[in-house]
C-alpha cells in the first residue's frame, strides 16, 4: 500500500487513468466489431462506412496512448484489405 502522499496521489491518478483508458479501449473495440460484422455479412458499403468510422477512433486511441501507432496502422491495413476483397 502507498505510504507517502505522493504515492497515494499517484495511485489515485492511476485508477482514474485506468478507467478512462478502459472505456476508450472498449469504445474502439466496438467500432472494430462493427467492421468485422459488416465484413462477415458481405455488405461492402456497410463495411466501408464502418471502417471509415473506425479509423479516426483508432488513431485517437494512439494519440491518447491506449494503442501503439504501428498496432493501429496494422489493424486498419488488415481491415481495409478485407473490405477491399469483398468486391
Amino acid at each position: 500500500m502507498a505510504n507517502t502522499p505522493q504515492a497515494k496521489k499517484r495511485a489515485r491518478q492511476n485508477e482514474k487513468r485506468f478507467a478512462i483508458n478502459k472505456a476508450r479501449r472498449s469504445r474502439i473495440r466496438t467500432y472494430l466489431r462493427k467492421v468485422e460484422e459488416a465484413i462477415a455479412s458481405g455488405d461492402k458499403e456497410a463495411a466501408t462506412a464502418a471502417l471509415r468510422a473506425a479509423q479516426p477512433e483508432l488513431m485517437r486511441g494512439v494519440t491518447k496512448g491506449v494503442y501503439h501507432k504501428n498496432t493501429a496502422s496494422r489493424k486498419i491495413s488488415r481491415l481495409s484489405a478485407r473490405v477491399k476483397a469483398l468486391a
